[in-house]
């Protein structure tokens, strides 16, 4: 089992972002089993990825697995409760993947992976406008 775990370290997996309507593909990609999700989607570069406590505490990475296999840390039931989990709902900052996943964004979120110019969200976002800030509390406003 031990090395079933050292030789899935720093396997990479295929993430696909789907946008809410399930109608489109945001975008995708590469991430790496041994780091959550939250730092593959920080390296994309995108401007406004909305970053919070980065523990699981404060909801804003806040995404839908539609499909594949991940593992779940702990989280805060008042991010994510006992149904949303079994439809799927996790925090980024707390779920590693261990396949391909198909993944929506909820919340705040979307914004960053939901500007394709078909949407209310392409050029009115105060969040995704402009330099990105080092850390974005903007959430909580």
């Amino acid at each position: 089992i031990a090395q079933a775990a050292i030789a899935g370290a720093g396997m990479s997996h295929r993430i696909v972002v789907i946008d809410p309507a399930d109608a489109v593909l945001a975008t995708s990609f590469d991430a790496r089993s041994d780091e959550n999700l939250l730092l593959s989607m920080e390296r994309l570069g995108r401007k406004g990825i909305p970053v919070g406590c980065r523990g699981g505490g404060c909801g804003v990475c806040k995404v839908q697995v539609l499909e594949g296999r991940y593992c779940a840390e702990k989280m805060s039931r008042d991010c994510v409760s006992c149904e949303e989990e079994a439809q799927g709902y996790a925090l980024a900052c707390r779920i590693r993947a261990e396949s391909d996943l198909k993944i929506r964004v909820v919340g705040k979120m979307g914004r960053a992976f939901n500007r394709t110019g078909l949407g209310p969200l392409a050029d009115c976002d105060p969040v995704t406008a402009g330099n990105p800030p080092a850390f974005d509390m903007s959430w909580r406003k």
